[in-house]
């Protein structure tokens, strides 16, 4: 059974969990209402378009991605741009270049609990 809440997180100590073909994540910290994540992604990684329960939010640190939408539009994305998925919204990912994201889940993923 997964922890119930994480208070404290660090990039430098937590481990790197792979979850999928170039894409790295670290969760930071959660409860039941919210989760942190920070994502390392190579460059050229895709993600087909998907959907979860849980609203997104994140933050680009550092590359560009693309995430394009089950409506057929693109978020074109760089360092220091946000964005937002409702819950249920099919969305994908592509990167051009190594890409490092900061995204919160309301609420909290319990695949992400590690």
């Amino acid at each position: 059974m997964a922890k119930e809440s994480k208070h404290l997180g660090s990039l430098s100590t937590d481990p790197k969990v792979q979850r999928s073909a170039g894409i790295k994540r670290v969760t930071l910290t959660y409860d039941k209402d919210n989760m942190m994540c920070y994502f390392y992604i190579d460059k050229d990684a895709e993600l087909a378009l998907h959907t979860h329960p849980q609203s997104q939010i994140g933050i680009v640190i550092k590359g560009r991605v693309d995430f394009p939408k089950g409506d057929g539009t693109v978020l074109h994305l760089a360092a220091g741009d946000s964005y937002y998925f409702a819950s249920m919204e099919p969305h994908g990912l592509k990167t051009f270049e190594e890409t490092e994201l900061i995204e919160c889940f309301s609420p909290s993923r319990d695949d992400y609990k590690d």
